[in-house]
């Protein structure tokens, strides 16, 4: 018979595996920042040049792998809670486009962040 030590681990690596570990961890932190965000000061609008730098970081976590990472940046971000919370907003779905913030849910075209950003791309490797 398993000890309950062996099947902590044997459920923390198949967890691990199918990535729903790291998935949880990304909401429960989402979950702690919303809960200690102070929803009496308002956020400052959302100007051009930080929405482009949002952009930026948003592709750099995914280009690099860090969805989960990249899920509680855009949950904070947006203002939002993370799908599947009791608390998430239905107009904040990927259909609605943008939050109230101004802040796309659906990252911006990578042509668009090129041309705004007066970049090029190298054509051999997709690279900024």
């Amino acid at each position: 018979m398993a000890t309950v030590a062996e099947l902590k681990a044997v459920l923390k690596d198949t967890l691990e595996k199918k990535g729903v570990l790291g998935h949880l961890k990304a909401r429960i932190r989402a979950e702690v920042f919303n809960a200690l965000d102070d929803d009496r000061e308002p956020r400052p609008s959302l100007s051009h040049e930080n929405l482009l730098i949002n952009e930026l970081i948003r592709e750099y976590l995914e280009f690099n792998k860090y969805k989960y990472t990249a899920s509680v940046l855009i949950a904070a971000l947006c203002n939002l809670r993370l799908p599947g919370s009791s608390s998430f907003p239905a107009s904040a779905s990927k259909v609605a486009g943008t939050t109230e913030s101004g802040q796309p849910v659906v990252p911006l075209d990578r042509q668009f962040l090129i041309h705004e950003l007066n970049a090029f791309e190298e054509s051999k490797d997709n690279t900024i």
